[in-house]
């Protein structure tokens, strides 16, 4: 398969120019943390961890956005589920964690967004929004309207990014102040986002017939391919590829309910490691609680 995907060239295969970007990013997060964040007030700089977190975030998001696997993501829905499941479950935690706090804190409680943002991250509101807008984007004729441009592509992917944070942020608020709800509470939180996304899966995966356009030569496979292989190696291309068929090992079908299982697999892993350590840090913390010795004079009763 390597070699077949090979004929897009190295833009479609690398992302160049998005490499740039984030190395542009990864500057301008060493300069406000480091050298100009007094500028900003008397701030520390980052631990090294947070430092480390953050640009490990940058290096996900180029695996998932910039390498191969954006290439797949047109061709094959499996590929597109994992980028998806990383992108949306996965990236948010690396940024919610290696952003400093006095960073989140200026930008949450910016004028113009404190409001809105704080209705937002209200937790159904949260859970509800990124649970429905993820599951409805992959409705059979949205997601192939998705793939019609890239300016629409770029700004559903953006949209579902932002409410990621949204929906992350009730469970693993950066700034203390914001952590409201009790642990008991961030677990039944997440588990009902799962029970939302668990109906979109069922649906690919169960479905008699291929739901997505994008996916098959008959369909809209073309436009979503132009969505990052440059337009003149796609028309040069366009005589000699025949359909997805011709890079994937699976049928359309399969690849379709592998798709599925992927991301239903991938957002139970990430969750259930999230779970796992709400529970420990919330038991650890139980147990380390004292029993209060017994009053006087109930010892003297004794």
């Amino acid at each position: 398969m390597w070699l077949n995907i090979e004929i897009f060239g190295f833009r479609a295969l690398w992302s160049p120019y998005f490499i740039i970007f984030l190395l542009f990013l990864a500057f301008l997060y060493y300069l406000i943390t480091g050298p100009l964040r007094h500028n900003f007030g008397n701030y520390e700089q980052p631990s090294v961890g947070q430092q480390i977190t953050f640009y490990s975030g940058l290096v996900v998001l180029y695996i998932v956005k910039g390498s191969p696997v954006d290439l797949l993501s047109h061709i094959m829905l499996s590929a597109h589920m994992v980028q998806m499941a990383v992108l949306f479950f996965i990236f948010p935690i690396f940024m919610l964690k290696g952003i400093p706090v006095w960073i989140w804190e200026k930008v949450v409680n910016a004028p113009i967004f404190k409001n809105i943002f704080k209705f937002l991250t209200i937790p159904l509101i949260a859970v509800l929004l990124f649970s429905t807008i993820l599951a409805s984007l992959h409705a059979p004729g949205i997601f192939d309207f998705t793939k019609s441009s890239k300016i629409i592509h770029m700004l559903t992917t953006l949209v579902i990014l932002f409410f990621s944070f949204i929906m992350y942020w009730p469970v693993m608020p950066p700034i203390k102040e914001h952590d409201r709800m009790q642990p008991l509470v961030k677990m039944a939180y997440l588990i009902f986002s799962s029970i939302i996304i668990t109906i979109a899966c069922a649906l690919i995966i169960f479905s008699e017939n291929i739901i997505f356009d994008a996916y098959t030569s008959e369909g809209s496979w073309m436009q979503a391919l132009s969505l990052c292989v440059p337009s003149d190696v796609l028309s040069g291309l366009a005589s000699t590829i025949s359909g997805p068929e011709m890079f994937s090992p699976l049928s359309a079908k399969n690849d379709q309910q592998l798709g599925g299982i992927i991301m239903k697999m991938m957002q139970e892993i990430v969750y259930a490691f999230i779970i796992g350590r709400i529970f420990f840090k919330w038991f650890s913390k139980d147990s380390l609680k004292v029993d209060p010795l017994p009053d006087k004079s109930y010892t003297q009763n004794i």
